[in-house]
C-alpha cells in the first residue's frame, strides 16, 4: 500500500490534463438554481402548494464521482425546469482559531460526521424540499472557514443533495425522494482526491495523503460506506450510463405526475369553480374613482392611434396616481417635524420596517417609473413569468426578488408593492403572489398595483385563495374574450388566450416597443 501511495504522489505532483477545466466549471455550480425552460406552478387554485420539490440524495467516499453523478443526472434531465445542486461541503461547521491552526497542518478531522452542520443541512434542504426559498452558508476550502456570506436559492423542482455523508443521518435521509451512493474503487477515490486538492485547494500532496491516512480512509470505512444500506440504489463510479438512464426516467416520470393546469379555471371561474360564487363588489377591491381626470387619462391610453410619446407619458401619470394612492395601505404613525419657520407640525410617517416593489416583467415594467416617483429611495425587484407555448400556464423564469424579501427573517416586516398592468386570466399574479409568501412575506403586506381588472377573471380566484392581500386598480373591465393562438405546425387549434374588452392591448409592447 504505501510503495502505491508513494508512486500516486509522484505522479500527482506533476501537472494535471485539461480536464480540470470541465471539473472546475462543475464546481462554480454547486449551490445553484441550473434552470431549463422555467416552473410551471406548484399550487392549487386555493393557493396552497400540491406538491415538493423531488428531492435526490447522493452519498459515497471523497473521490468516488458523486459530483460527476450528479453532473450527469443534470444533464440527462434535460428540459425538467430547474435544479438545485445542494452540496454537503457548504455547510461544514465555524471553527475556532485553534481548529483552523490544525486544518491548516492537516491535523483537523474533517471526515467525521460532527465536523458538519446536519440540522443546518436538513433545515435548508427541507426549505427547498417545501419550494420556500433559503440561504445556504458559504464556506472557504482556502480559509478553512465558514464565511458570513450566504447563498440565496430558491425555485427548484428538482434538488439533488450531494456529499460524503449525504445518506448518514436520519433527518437528512426522511427528505430524499431517492437515495443513491456512489461506489468506487478505494485507489481510484485518492488518485481523484490528489487530483482536487493539489489543484484546486492549494494543498500539498504530503499534507494530502498524512490526512487520507489519518481521517479520510476511516471515515469512509466506519461512517461512510456503511450508510450504503440506505441506499435505493447503487451506482458505480464510472462507467455507469445504464444507472444513469434508470435514474433520470424514474424522476421524469415522477414529474410528469406533478403537473398542474389550472389556467382555464381562472379564467373562467364561475364556470369551473362553483365555489367562487359570489359578487364581484364582495370581494373589496380597491378601484380608483372613476374622475374626469382619469376618464380622461384612460380614453388617450385605450385609443389605438395614440402616439409612443403620449401613451409613454400618460401611463406614468395614472402609475403615478396608482401608487399615492396604494400608499394608504401601509401603517402609519403620528409624527412631528419642525418647518423652517421654527414651528412644530404634527402629522404622520410610514411605520414599517422594509418597504420594497416588484415588477412582473414585462408589462409590470410600466410602472416602474410611477412607482419611483412616488417611492424614489426603495428597493425594486422584478419577477419574470410568461405563458408556456404549448400549454398557456405560466412559467416562472427568473426571480430577482430585494435583499428584504431573499432573507426570510426581514420578509417578515416587508411591505411589497406587486406591479402589474392588469389581471385578466390572472395567472402571472397568483403565481407572483405565490412566490412572495414562499419566502415568508405576509399576505397582508402584500400590495397589488395594476391598471386593470376583469370583473368575471382570475381575481376572483386570487381574491379567495388570498385573502390578506390588497389589490389596487384604476378601472374594472367588464369582459374578455376568448380566442386561439394558430399553431403554424399543426392544423389543428393552436393555445387558448383571453382578452380583456375594452382592454389598453398588449401594455408592455406598447410601452417599450
Amino acid at each position: 500500500m504505501e510503495s502505491r501511495l508513494r508512486a500516486m504522489k509522484e505522479d500527482l505532483a506533476a501537472p494535471i490534463s485539461s480536464r480540470r477545466s470541465s471539473f472546475m466549471a462543475w464546481e462554480a455550480k454547486k449551490n445553484t438554481v441550473l434552470v431549463s425552460h422555467g416552473r410551471p406552478p406548484w399550487y392549487g387554485e386555493d393557493g396552497q402548494r400540491l406538491t415538493d420539490a423531488f428531492v435526490i440524495g447522493i452519498a459515497g467516499g471523497s473521490g468516488s464521482g458523486k459530483t460527476h453523478v450528479a453532473r450527469q443526472i443534470v444533464s440527462a434531465l434535460g428540459n425538467i425546469p430547474s435544479i438545485v445542486v445542494l452540496s454537503q461541503d457548504s455547510f461544514y461547521k465555524r471553527h475556532t482559531p485553534e481548529e483552523i491552526e490544525l486544518a491548516f497542518a492537516s491535523l483537523f478531522d474533517f471526515d467525521h460526521p460532527d465536523s458538519i452542520d446536519m440540522p443546518l443541512f436538513a433545515q435548508c434542504l427541507s426549505d427547498l424540499k417545501q419550494c420556500k426559498q433559503t440561504n445556504v452558508p458559504v464556506y472557504s476550502f482556502a480559509e478553512h472557514q465558514r464565511l458570513d456570506e450566504t447563498k440565496y436559492l430558491y425555485g427548484a423542482s428538482v434538488i439533488i443533495a450531494e456529499g460524503i455523508m449525504a445518506l448518514q443521518d436520519p433527518a437528512l435521509r426522511s427528505l430524499y425522494d431517492l437515495k443513491i451512493f456512489v461506489q468506487c474503487d478505494s485507489d481510484l477515490m485518492l488518485a481523484r482526491r490528489l487530483s482536487r486538492d493539489v489543484k484546486e485547494r492549494g494543498r500539498d500532496v504530503e499534507g494530502i495523503l498524512g490526512q487520507y491516512l489519518r481521517y479520510v480512509k476511516p471515515s469512509y470505512d466506519n461512517f461512510v460506506h456503511p450508510t450504503s444500506a440506505h441506499a435505493d440504489i447503487i451506482v458505480p463510479g464510472m462507467n455507469n450510463t445504464v444507472a444513469i438512464e434508470l435514474i433520470t426516467t424514474h424522476v421524469k416520470r415522477q414529474m410528469e405526475g406533478r403537473a398542474h393546469h389550472f389556467r382555464q379555471k381562472l379564467a373562467t371561474p364561475r364556470i369551473h369553480l362553483p365555489a367562487v360564487a359570489a359578487k364581484f363588489e364582495d370581494f373589496k377591491l380597491d378601484v380608483l374613482k372613476m374622475t374626469p381626470q382619469l376618464q380622461g387619462i384612460f380614453t388617450i391610453i385605450r385609443d389605438a392611434n395614440t402616439s409612443k410619446q403620449d401613451f409613454i407619458f400618460f401611463v406614468d401619470r395614472l402609475s403615478t396616481i396608482l401608487v399615492e394612492h396604494a400608499m394608504a395601505h401601509l401603517p402609519y404613525e403620528p409624527a412631528t417635524v419642525m418647518t423652517p419657520i421654527g414651528t412644530l407640525a404634527h402629522g404622520s410617517a410610514v411605520d414599517a420596517k422594509n418597504v420594497c416593489g416588484v415588477l412582473i416583467q414585462r408589462s409590470g415594467g410600466a410602472l416602474e417609473r410611477g412607482f419611483r416617483r412616488v417611492l424614489n429611495d426603495v428597493p425594486v425587484g422584478s419577477l419574470l413569468v410568461q405563458s408556456d407555448s404549448s400549454s398557456g400556464e405560466p412559467l416562472m423564469l427568473q426571480v430577482k426578488l430585494p435583499t428584504y424579501v431573499r432573507n426570510r427573517n426581514t420578509a417578515k416586516d416587508t411591505f411589497v408593492f406587486l406591479l402589474d398592468a392588469q389581471i385578466g386570466t390572472g395567472a402571472a399574479a397568483f403565481m407572483a403572489i405565490r412566490i412572495l409568501l414562499d419566502h415568508g412575506v405576509p399576505q397582508d403586506h402584500i400590495i397589488f398595483v395594476c391598471f386593470l381588472v376583469a370583473r368575471d377573471g382570475g381575481v376572483l380566484v386570487i381574491r379567495r385563495a388570498f385573502p390578506g392581500v390588497k389589490i389596487v386598480c384604476a378601472a374594472v373591465d367588464d369582459n374578455m374574450e376568448e380566442g386561439w393562438l394558430d399553431d403554424p405546425n399543426s392544423e389543428a387549434l393552436g393555445r387558448k388566450f383571453w382578452l380583456m374588452q375594452p382592454g389598453m392591448g398588449q401594455i408592455g409592447d406598447r410601452y417599450y416597443l
